[in-house]
């Protein structure tokens, strides 16, 4: 049986590619060492996801390896070998913040974390897919100079600029630009992924994720902003909002509708290529059009605070035009929308028991 591996797996994507492929008779090897507990504190840990990927798939098999972890991986690779069919990259340290308190930390998890898995599959499975879930960060901060228009709640693109009506596209340039590390570290997996794909001719794909999210995520403050203001609205936490007057627009894309694309470039590969994804014009939403959706589908006020300095790198707007990926594989299509995707993120919190703290 053709078998995939997923590094990340406990993670938002990650499990829900492992239970995408798992549904369709797959055999899943997940690898995951928890590092996110390292990252953002015990609250993130997503142990809990490890433990119900187990308890709900029998062919689910959990390998708790460092990434970075040269012999590790070797052996991993070695012992499926051929029988790998893609190996989907989800794992990474995801945080402009986190990323400048351990440079060295956060460029090995997000750098040679990816590199020791390019030389993996290369010499164990070499015509495997290899999907990497990059992000929009490689463009630096290059969006915030495009033309923006303030409105009541939101920055709008001025209406004339070519990417006015369906966002961002892959011909943005990611030099001359304020990255933060993080995206430095990033860019460099993304370089990676596609060289492997140009160079040695492999079947590697890289999807610029903007926010992904959906009701398995476990958002913190400083990761994954959707999950964590619905956390914060539903516990009465205080939220902070960083700079922009709390109008900065972002595109959301469910787990789900991303593990798709990803499976339709599993079954017809474009070596190399780079894809933007996320919610496009289709599933977007600015801060404070994000809370006033939280608290009218909760019924509670949220108790936040705004301050003019904004993160070093971000977005004040960022919307994905995923018009390369639908020419490539036409057959893909959303299925959650914004509000879908809110509603499903406060009944996972609840689930999980977030409104006792």
């Amino acid at each position: 049986m053709a078998v995939i591996i997923v590094t990340g797996s406990c993670g938002l994507i990650g499990a829900e590619t492992v239970r995408f492929y798992a549904a369709k008779g797959f055999d899943v090897v997940g690898v995951d060492n928890n590092m996110r507990s390292y990252f953002f504190g015990e609250e993130a840990s997503t142990h809990w996801s490890q433990l119900k990927l187990e308890h709900d798939l029998p062919r689910y098999t959990h390998a708790a390896i460092d990434i970075r972890d040269e012999n590790a991986v070797d052996e991993l690779f070695a012992k499926y070998s051929s029988d790998i069919s893609a190996v989907i990259h989800t794992a990474a340290q995801p945080s402009h913040d986190w990323a400048a308190r351990e440079p060295i930390t956060d460029f090995s998890v997000n750098a040679t974390g990816t590199l020791v898995l390019l030389e993996a599959t290369r010499k164990h499975c070499p015509e495997a897919a290899f999907l990497f879930t990059s992000t929009n960060k490689v463009y630096g901060d290059t969006p915030n100079a495009l033309p923006l228009v303030e409105q009541e709640t939101r920055w709008e693109l001025e209406p004339s600029h070519p990417f006015a009506e369906h966002g961002i596209d892959e011909t943005m340039s990611i030099d001359r630009c304020t990255h933060s590390l993080f995206g430095v570290s990033k860019a460099a997996a993304d370089l990676l992924v596609q060289e492997y794909g140009r160079y040695f001719g492999m079947n590697t794909g890289v999807f610029r994720g903007g926010c992904l999210t959906g009701g398995g995520h476990s958002g913190t403050e400083l990761h994954g902003f959707l999950s964590y203001l619905v956390r914060c609205c539903l516990t009465g936490r205080h939220y902070s909002i960083f700079g922009y007057k709390g109008k900065q627009v972002r595109d959301n894309i469910h787990s789900s509708d991303l593990v798709n694309m990803l499976w339709h470039f599993h079954q017809k590969p474009h070596p190399g290529e780079v894809y933007n994804v996320g919610g496009s014009r289709h599933s977007n939403c600015s801060m404070l059009e994000a809370i006033d959706m939280c608290e009218r589908l909760t019924g509670k006020k949220m108790d936040y605070t705004y301050t003019d300095d904004n993160r070093i790198g971000d977005h004040i707007w960022y919307i994905s035009d995923v018009r390369k990926f639908k020419a490539h594989y036409p057959d893909w299509e959303y299925t959650y929308d914004i509000e879908a995707i809110i509603r499903e993120i406060i009944d996972g919190w609840r689930v999980r028991g977030a409104e006792q703290g």
